[in-house]
């Protein structure tokens, strides 16, 4: 069923080359860089050019054709061998977002399958497989979160959960367009989402792109707005949900979550089953990034900062799971998720 509001897609296939949305010249610039190489796709999710779980994960995986359609290309039946050392430096580009381990792995199973020849078409129809269910599942999202939500006229999101963070459509934003769909939103309110400002530069590029009504606001005035009454629910992504329910997002979630709580708001977390790490028992043990300073005292060249101060950016937060009022998955929607609900989550 087409759907309204879909008609941006961060990462595509054209002929043999991965073409990726540049995000960080995003809203001024609207540039697509080709990549030709696992290791220039490596650089490309280090470097922020594609973020967002889901989106890196679909990233990886057409890296992980490149890897293995060069080494065929070089040298023959040998080609495991020297595309594996390109794959550990693919794990090892983001290390809180569990989707990109999670595709390389998927990809790792077709390579073992696979028998004599060129590996690059089965990993193709893999990595294009992974896209498409991506996106899909990002659609069932948006419609049983926006079920659960009903009539609500107005949300608050952080960060960007959005198209330009998955295969298309969204998670969080999945929710936001479901509802817009529906007819009942008014508004969306998006946080800023310091230092990389993900909300102001590519959450509200996405949602005016589309016609969707959104109102950016300071990170500090979301707490005013929930005790104000003007915010239905908040409903959030996440980079990686630990086996007991927590949920590592975007820094700043945390708090985010609290001030909901005191409120009386809903707070929805939406990720796909992708995103859930099982092997992690709790979310004080997920790794969380932390990136440079130059991030922190300024930003798109611009200093103004106080010269010498110290700095610290971490950028991911852990929301524990008794602050998760649901999760929702393309599986199904999970009430005050905890350790015994996300293993029925996940369960054959």
């Amino acid at each position: 069923m087409t759907k309204l509001y879909d008609t941006i897609r961060p990462v595509k296939w054209e002929s043999d080359r991965l073409m990726l949305l540049d995000q960080r010249l995003l809203p001024e610039e609207e540039v697509w860089l080709e990549y030709l190489g696992c290791d220039e796709v490596t650089n490309a999710i280090r470097d922020m050019v594609v973020r967002g779980a889901p989106a890196i994960g679909v990233t990886a995986a057409f890296g992980v054709v490149l890897a293995a359609s060069r080494a065929w290309a070089r040298s023959g039946e040998h080609w495991r061998e020297e595309a594996e050392s390109e794959l550990q430096r693919l794990l090892e580009a983001r290390p809180t977002a569990i989707n990109l381990k999670w595709a390389v792995e998927r990809m790792r199973g077709i390579i073992s399958s696979l028998g004599e020849g060129d590996p690059t078409p089965a990993l193709l129809d893999e990595a294009k497989n992974i896209h498409q269910e991506d996106i899909e599942a990002c659609h069932r999202m948006g419609e049983l979160g926006a079920q659960w939500l009903g009539a609500k006229e107005s949300v608050l999101t952080h960060c960007n959960a959005g198209a330009l963070a998955t295969g298309g459509y969204g998670t969080a934003l999945g929710v936001v367009r479901s509802l817009a769909e529906r007819g009942s939103l008014k508004t969306t309110f998006a946080d800023e989402t310091r230092p990389w400002l993900q909300g102001a530069r590519l959450t509200a590029w996405e949602l005016l792109e589309e016609g969707i009504p959104v109102t950016l606001i300071p990170d500090v005035a979301a707490a005013t707005l929930l005790r104000n009454g003007e915010v239905g629910a908040v409903v959030v992504g996440s980079d990686r949900i630990a086996a007991n329910g927590d949920v590592a997002n975007k820094i700043g979630t945390y708090p985010l979550a609290l001030a909901a709580r005191a409120h009386g708001v809903p707070f929805m977390v939406v990720a796909p089953i992708s995103t859930i790490d099982p092997d992690t028992a709790e979310g004080v043990l997920i790794p969380i990034e932390e990136r440079g300073e130059e991030e922190v005292i300024g930003f798109g060249g611009n200093t103004w900062a106080a010269s010498g101060v110290k700095t610290r950016n971490p950028v991911f937060d852990v929301t524990p799971a008794s602050l998760v009022d649901v999760l929702v998955t393309e599986r199904g929607v999970v009430e005050s998720p905890d350790r015994v609900k996300i293993a029925e989550l996940l369960a054959p």
